[in-house]
């Protein structure tokens, strides 16, 4: 069961890796006015103390949007400044000792490859799922050749959560993965690495929305 209503199309992952050399709340704040709804945390090489601290830094800066921000991973993290939920990996907790711990008023987010995968997610009370990647992507390429769009298609049709496409996905391709009946995309560098990311995000809404 659905903790709370999705109200998001557009899912930004964080990599400040990928920011050119800005800051990350910078970018971040430029992508929520430009339209971002939702944010996943997802610094894997920070130390605790480093991760909690700009998770409640972003949390602030969220809750000025009215934007959800899922913290990767690390639950403690999450439950430390009361994020709106979780994002899990298939090397993660699983998502139902995930949701022992967080309650069920938390979401849950789950990264997914194959059909199987996503049916687990499922069947163990995640409430969206990311599946893919889609597209080629470099940051994707450790999970294998691109699933496709009949791929994600079989995944929406088969499974009874809200699913989210992701990898590879830019502006020149969201109207084709819109049609598979994604209830949205999730992405790093279309956003992150743009020059404007306040005006990619808008375009990419827009994109959504078409």
């Amino acid at each position: 069961m659905q903790s709370a209503p999705l109200d998001f199309d557009l899912y930004l992952v964080t990599d400040r890796h990928q920011t050119a050399g800005r800051d990350l709340l910078r970018v971040l704040e430029q992508a929520l006015d430009g339209g971002v709804r939702a944010v996943q945390l997802r610094e894997k090489d920070l130390g605790g103390r480093e991760l909690y601290l700009l998770a409640r830094d972003l949390k602030s800066l969220c809750e000025r949007y009215r934007a959800s921000l899922f913290i990767n991973d690390r639950i403690d993290v999450a439950l430390g400044i009361d994020a709106d939920g979780v994002h899990l990996g298939t090397s993660s907790m699983p998502v139902d000792a995930a949701r022992s711990l967080l309650g069920k008023h938390k979401l849950i987010g789950a990264s997914t490859h194959s059909i199987r995968e996503a049916e687990e997610a499922a069947r163990a009370g995640a409430d969206f799922v990311l599946f893919g990647p889609v597209y080629f992507t470099p940051s994707k390429a450790a999970f294998g050749k691109p699933q496709g769009l009949e791929s994600l298609k079989s995944v929406v049709e088969k499974i009874p959560l809200p699913v989210y496409a992701i990898g590879g996905v830019k502006p020149e391709n969201v109207c084709e993965v819109k049609r598979t009946g994604v209830r949205g995309v999730a992405l790093i560098s279309a956003i992150l690495t743009a020059a404007e990311p306040r005006a990619a995000a808008a375009d990419l809404l827009r994109a959504l929305k078409e």
